[in-house]
């Protein structure tokens, strides 16, 4: 087994910090060799708000999955989150210098790589570029053009934005871990490879990933990413409604959450009880579980209205087919997925992670909760193999006089990506 077959995804949450090692097997299923998991302590709604907190947990997430993988873990795919991450729609063009040629992958990777050089707004950066469509001298609708002939290649492209700073503070943390970044991820783009098959990608599908800190969506449709975005609550906020509600501690609110909670209250008797402990001798309190639902019942409303604004808003709505699936932590609570298609009208089902995975994994892994980290894995998966057949394509080029090979690198060459410029930016402090 090459160490290049290996891939590690690091799930950076709010709730938790989960690291997966995972490689494809001889069947093209994802085969998991390790998992570590702790609590994430310095994560606040996908942002790095404690340094060394976020490291420690970093470690003992890592540690753990490398002593049950067996594998000594260096380089990480890890995941980007938070409010601050944005997108938009731009269409860029090419012009062939030679129309009777096919057209190749360097080609397209050019077309892609230049939006890399799109002006932002200060302290923001292009996190990542997703090809959607391809129009080859006007002709629309174009998926996959290489082989084609034609004077002009034009795409449109989904761009993610993110702030510098965070993505700075998140390498940071990787970087003092004793670890190496090698991508950084969209995670409702990771999720979403874990989770949705390529049917409902081309019927038209919202996957939403509710975290701890923030719930995530990708829209897709005809098997194009057409939305993303990032809404700011998560089941932290829920957990903070019980505790304030029923006036109990953080620690109790999160454990009658997850055992007893409920996202329909009316699916809920008033008799039925949970007992919470008093604090240092005070007397025990007891709590309706449909008191509890209706605390959670409210806050997940608002949610789930936040999650519909974004799909009437992409202008999809009545283009998906397969309705909405949901995954992540706040998936696994009882009646979500009902109170979501009451609030919709739409088709609604819960993702597991077992879409690509191996027969043999272990049934904790194919919980929503992993969702994120298992689509790094994938996601990592498929980025290796691209850059493996662009390495090949331009060892294998016909004309391999030393002008063309340089004018090749410059072709294939792109702006400095968001990684790359964080990097830089990051190597510039430890220097001063």
């Amino acid at each position: 087994m090459k160490a290049s077959d290996i891939i590690v995804g690091l799930d950076i949450g709010t709730t938790k910090i989960a690291c997966i090692v995972g490689r494809r097997n001889e069947h093209g299923k994802i085969e998991i060799l390790g998992h570590g998991r702790t609590e994430s302590i310095g994560v606040k709604r996908g942002i790095v708000a404690n340094i060394e907190e976020t490291v420690n947990s970093i470690r003992k997430a890592v540690d753990e999955a490398s002593t049950t993988s067996g594998v000594e873990i260096k380089y990480v795919n890890v995941g980007i989150a938070g409010q601050h991450i944005k997108s938009l729609q731009h269409r860029g063009s090419l012009i062939r210098e030679n129309s009777e040629t096919e057209i190749n992958r360097l080609e397209i990777e050019k077309l892609t790589n230049d939006m890399y050089k799109l002006s932002m707004a200060a302290g923001e950066e292009i996190i990542d570029v997703i090809p959607q469509e391809y129009i080859v001298d006007g002709e629309q609708g174009v998926k996959q053009p290489i082989g084609m002939l034609g004077s002009k290649l034009e795409a449109n492209f989904h761009v993610i934005i993110g702030q510098t700073a965070a993505a700075k503070n998140i390498l940071k943390c990787v970087h003092r871990a004793g670890l190496e970044m090698v991508d950084l991820i969209l995670e409702p783009i990771a999720s979403a490879e874990a989770v949705l098959g390529d049917e409902e990608k081309e019927a038209g599908v919202v996957i939403v990933d509710i975290g701890g800190g923030t719930t995530d969506l990708a829209i897709f449709h005809d098997r194009i990413i057409r939305h993303t975005a990032v809404i700011p609550f998560g089941g932290d906020i829920i957990t903070e409604d019980i505790r304030e509600g029923c006036t109990i501690i953080k620690k109790h609110a999160e454990e009658v959450k997850t055992k007893f909670g409920s996202t329909l209250a009316s699916e809920n008797r008033e008799d039925e009880v949970v007992s919470i402990p008093g604090i240092r001798g005070r007397p025990p309190k007891e709590i309706s579980f449909r008191n509890l639902a209706s605390i959670i019942q409210a806050r997940m409303e608002e949610i789930i209205e936040h999650v519909y604004y974004e799909i009437k808003n992409s202008g999809f709505e009545r283009k998906l087919i397969a309705g909405i699936v949901l995954t992540g932590g706040g998936a696994l609570m009882k009646h979500v997925d009902q109170l979501a298609q009451f609030i919709t009208g739409m088709d609604v089902r819960i993702g597991h992670p077992n879409e690509h995975l191996a027969k043999d994994t272990p049934d904790e892994m194919t919980s929503p909760m992993y969702a994120t980290g298992i689509g790094l894995v994938i996601e990592g998966i498929i980025r290796h193999d691209s850059e493996e057949e662009v390495e090949r394509i331009k060892g294998n080029y016909k004309d391999d006089t030393p002008e063309t090979k340089e004018k090749q690198a410059k072709e294939i060459k792109k702006g400095p990506s968001y990684l790359e410029k964080i990097k830089k930016l990051f190597d510039r402090e430890l220097m001063e």
